[in-house]
């Protein structure tokens, strides 16, 4: 969806019109669902914050501003949810329970048969690696190489400036790529 279709949807919410939420639920409930998902952990958690996201996204749609996406901003808002209701329940995140996204990301598409063993293990791996992290670094990875937001928008949705977004971003690959190896020489969380 181009930015002016964003603009002319979120009016169109925002003047109340039934078929613009449905196409706003419609077009992004995927997305925050999969993000709260592996923020949380949880699948009763995620729909949970997906749906007080989009209470959220409507209450406040003449707020939407279009310097970024409005994925982006929805996410931002999903974010603020995962974190609040974790603080809520006391709990923190855990082994995120899926990651096909990022395995097809990362070039494990549909193979030949045999390596279809190979494939899982490596996802596997990939779900391990990532469950290692802290939450801070998986958010970043999450939402710049998983969700795909540019670099403006992950730095917004971190509430970070964006020369201190590079810089988690980078260790938090660097920190993925240990774990992806084994590494426990570094405290995966940053801790020296």
């Amino acid at each position: 969806m181009s930015r002016e279709e964003e603009q002319r949807l979120i009016a169109r919410v925002v003047a109340g019109e039934p078929a613009a939420t449905r196409e706003l639920l419609e077009s992004y409930q995927g997305a925050v669902y999969a993000f709260a998902l592996r923020l949380a952990g949880d699948a009763a958690l995620a729909e949970d914050i997906q749906q007080e996201t989009f209470l959220s996204a409507l209450r406040g749609a003449s707020s939407f501003r279009a310097e970024g996406s409005l994925k982006g901003w929805l996410l931002t808002i999903a974010r603020r949810e995962a974190l609040a209701q974790l603080r809520r329940r006391h709990d923190t995140p855990t082994e995120p329970e899926s990651l096909e996204s990022l395995g097809v990301s990362a070039g494990w598409g549909a193979g030949s048969p045999e390596d279809t063993m190979d494939e899982r293990e490596q996802q596997q791996q990939m779900e391990r690696a990532l469950g290692l992290l802290s939450p801070p670094d998986r958010e970043v990875l999450l939402l710049r190489d998983i969700e795909g937001l540019s670099g403006e928008e992950t730095a917004a949705a971190l509430g970070l400036p964006l020369a201190a977004m590079k810089s988690r971003l980078h260790r938090a690959r660097l920190r993925l790529v240990a774990a992806l190896r084994g590494d426990t020489t570094e405290d995966p969380h940053g801790r020296a």
